[in-house]
């Protein structure tokens, strides 16, 4: 998703520098640029509500001020920064970015908020990957490939889905950008955002370790917790059907079977076409799917209708999962550590079995 035109992102940096002009002395009057009893004060921007939740356990107990650009419930594949995010960029000691492709605007919004300093790649250790294939995915294409080569044609429809895949591809080419759901790779993206934040001069980066460490063993338990819950599931009944391909390092990491999604790609702003939905309802019925997951940044409309035609339960509203985005401050989903909760216990929880309880030093989050 680009901005909307080079003419609005620049009247959007103009706005930035006018404002930022106009509020300079009040705010080095007003704001702890100096060094305080509590010891240098920073200002970090972050994308995603992801990686502003890693940083806020990172910079616990510091006088850090994370800004987060997406809000709860705001999806990445289409958000466009305003003035403001522009002001909030150009202001800051440190960007911190969820990386793999995810935030295609933020290149240009970096530029046009004058901001000069490093953007942080939170992905930059982990091993991309690209989006699942259905269970029968080869063999359809191998058979696909087949016919043509017999010389039959392809609909309109089949090929407008072949270029809609094409595009997709040169977006996202790194691979599926959605890395945070794994928690190995949360785990690597906290540990890279932690290693730019102890560079920060004047920091006090032995709390930004200890932060880390800290961090880091949530995470295990989170990971130790997930992985007994769906091993005590019998394989051939975990599988997950989801409004687009957004879990697809969680699903790889517990073993789960990815049988397919509603908008086929990882990009939640594309339409699944006609053949599309009616190859997934094929898919749901083969493998005795019980529930249709949505996400809470998309409408439950297209699994709803889905749903009617295989008897499928749709998890939506409260028990949709929370994946693009956080959920609200003070919310079960409101940390990346009670969104993958939440999620694990809806996914155990389609399946017919009932997730165990949380550890406590997860249930604190």
């Amino acid at each position: 998703m680009n901005l909307r035109s080079p003419a609005l992102i620049a009247l959007a940096g103009l706005s930035a520098l006018a404002l930022a002009a106009c509020s300079g002395p009040t705010a080095a009057t007003d704001s702890a640029a100096a060094p305080t009893a509590e010891g240098e004060s920073f200002t970090v921007v972050a994308t995603t509500t992801q990686v502003a939740d890693f940083t806020r356990e990172l910079t616990e107990g510091l006088n850090v001020e994370v800004t987060q650009l997406l809000q709860p419930g705001m999806s990445a594949h289409s958000f466009e920064p305003t003035p403001a995010d522009l002001v909030a960029l150009g202001s800051a000691d440190l960007v911190v970015s969820s990386g793999a492709g995810l935030e295609e605007w933020l290149d240009a919004a970096v530029s046009s908020s004058g901001y000069a300093g490093e953007v942080v790649d939170a992905s930059a250790n982990v091993t991309l990957s690209g989006s699942h294939e259905h269970e029968h995915g080869e063999e359809e294409h191998a058979e696909d490939e087949h016919t043509h080569a017999e010389g039959e044609e392809h609909s309109h429809e089949e090929e407008a889905h072949a270029e809609g895949e094409a595009h997709a591809e040169d977006e996202h080419a790194e691979g599926n950008p959605h890395t945070w759901t794994s928690p190995a790779n949360a785990k690597l993206m906290a540990a890279e955002i932690a290693t730019h934040l102890e560079e920060l001069p004047g920091i006090d980066a032995a709390t930004v370790q200890a932060n880390a460490d800290a961090y880091d063993a949530e995470l295990t338990e989170l990971d130790t917790w997930i992985a007994a819950n769906v091993d005590a599931v019998p394989e051939a009944e975990r599988v997950v059907v989801t409004n687009h391909d957004a879990l697809h390092y969680y699903l790889d990491q517990y073993g789960i079977t990815f049988v397919g999604s509603i908008m086929p790609s990882f990009d939640d702003s594309a339409e699944p076409s006609a053949a599309e939905i009616d190859s997934l309802i094929a898919e749901i019925k083969e493998h005795n799917v019980k529930a249709i997951f949505t996400e809470t940044q998309l409408s439950p409309q297209n699994a709803e209708t889905i749903a009617a035609q295989t008897g499928a339960k749709v998890f939506s509203g409260d028990e949709a999962l929370a994946t693009d985005a956080l959920g609200e401050p003070g919310t079960p989903t409101g940390t990346y550590v009670g969104a993958t909760v939440h999620n694990t216990q809806m996914i155990i929880e389609s399946w017919g079995a009932t997730a165990t309880d949380v550890p406590e030093v997860l249930a604190q989050q």
